[in-house]
């Protein structure tokens, strides 16, 4: 399977912080939910392929070009919402519009306006009126409006109630019935990963502590809860990590099917993302 994205040997020092290694691949046609607590490192990982931090180390390559060799290739075919974007409070969506224009060859005023009446964003207010809500809309809608082939998207969602949420993930979802085209989704909001991600990559402390297709997570990942007795009979090779409650064990295992043959245990529950980042990162080995 061809990849869109590849990320290898990332690296970057701060004071407090440091990205160490973080590779990872995303293939063309698919969602990347990229996950992690605060300050894991995600969005400096974001920053670095999108060429607009200095000082890393590591390659990056999308559609095969180099990130700072091909860098302006590159920017016609990506789409990128990013946390802390923003823009000038005194234009409106006209504005951008005209100013998109001179910027992208494929940039799309039809679409930009259609997507605007779609998100009931108005056409001639200036920005520092809108809501938190509708700025994100914004931000989303002038990503898509040049015919991107690679989404790079931080918090897109952010800001947004369940109707917004559910119609922008909708159109996630229409913008890779292209095969030739991808997302890679940073998000806190693991349940609509959980529904529109192929591939799940968690990063944590700097590290990537796994990359799996969704699939793969959901179904074959489970918690196992037990007693003491139990749980002191569990091999450590069988098992993640586990975390010790007031009256129970909940143990992460990687492979139900393995485990239920080999410890005869009839129920294990399954997994939510929000349970594997938990226990990834608050339990023991």
């Amino acid at each position: 399977m061809e990849n869109i994205l590849e990320v290898k040997n990332l690296n970057k020092k701060y004071d407090n912080f440091e990205l160490k290694n973080v590779g990872f691949n995303l293939p063309k046609g698919m969602i990347m939910g990229f996950i992690g607590e605060n300050g894991a490192g995600k969005t400096t990982t974001i920053k670095a392929i999108l060429n607009i931090i200095n000082n890393y180390s590591g390659k990056v390559k999308m559609f095969g070009l180099d990130n700072t060799k091909d860098e302006q290739k590159i920017k016609e075919d990506i789409g990128a919402v990013l946390d802390d974007m923003f823009f000038s409070e005194i234009l409106t969506p006209k504005d951008i519009d005209k100013i998109m224009k001179g910027i992208y060859k494929n940039w799309d005023s039809v679409m930009f306006n259609n997507y605007l009446k779609e998100f009931s964003l108005p056409n001639n207010k200036v920005i520092k009126t809108f809501s938190r809500g509708m700025r994100k809309k914004l931000e989303i809608v002038t990503a898509l409006s040049h015919h991107p082939k690679l989404l790079i998207l931080d918090e897109p969602t952010s800001g947004l109630d369940p109707v917004a949420r559910s119609e922008v993930i909708d159109i996630f979802q229409d913008f890779i019935q292209d095969d030739d085209c991808s997302i890679l989704l940073s998000s806190h909001i693991t349940t609509d990963l959980e529904r529109i991600a192929d591939y799940i990559t968690f990063i944590n402390d700097g590290e990537i502590v796994l990359s799996k297709t969704c699939d793969e997570l959901l179904e074959q990942y489970g918690i196992v809860k037990c007693g003491e007795k139990e749980f002191k009979k569990i091999d450590k090779k069988d098992y993640i990590k586990y975390k010790k409650n007031a009256h129970e064990y909940d143990v992460l295992i990687e492979n139900k099917k393995e485990f239920k043959k080999k410890y005869n245990v009839q129920v294990i529950d399954k997994i939510t993302l929000d349970d594997l980042m938990v226990l990834m990162i608050k339990g023991v080995k």
